[in-house]
């Protein structure tokens, strides 16, 4: 890898990192209160789908080591903040609600895209494109799905 692009790789890492710690004061809170409060748990459940899509993408890509590391991070952190919502839920059907969320995508979905890109795609580099593919869709809609509310306001 050339090391511009790896010093590149390294800042967007380190970024990457910050954004994946940046609701740690949210989740004190929520330990101090022992509730989530109003808080909505499909941000945590979509960003662990997205962290783990893109983990299986930089463990498939040859040089992905990047990709894997931080994402292999941020889907530990995505996990850890998932507990703790379910554990301090405000009530059962919230708990209910966010462990369907959990089994429906960062589950079933990442399941299925695991299946097809293993036993449905022959070529690596076709499996490559496909993950990537989806990898970038998910992140336009997750990280783009907050300027729905601009329209409201």
């Amino acid at each position: 890898m050339n090391s511009t692009l790896f010093i590149i790789g390294v800042i967007g890492n380190i970024i990457s990192v910050l954004v994946f710690i940046s609701p740690i004061p949210t989740f004190w809170r929520i330990v101090r209160s022992r509730s989530t409060e109003d808080f909505e748990a499909a941000p945590y459940v979509l960003t662990l789908l997205n962290t783990l899509l893109w983990l299986y993408y930089g463990l498939t890509k040859p040089d992905g080591l990047l990709i894997a590391t931080v994402n292999g991070f941020g889907a530990v952190m995505e996990t850890i903040y998932l507990v703790l919502f379910l554990v301090y839920a405000a009530d059962k059907g919230k708990r209910v609600k966010t462990a369907k969320l959990v089994a429906v995508l960062d589950i079933g979905f990442f399941g299925v895209v695991f299946a097809a890109t293993t036993f449905a795609i022959g070529g690596l580099d076709i499996k490559i494109m496909v993950i990537g593919l989806i990898c970038a869709c998910l992140s336009v809609f997750m990280y783009g799905s907050p300027l729905a509310a601009v329209r409201r306001v």
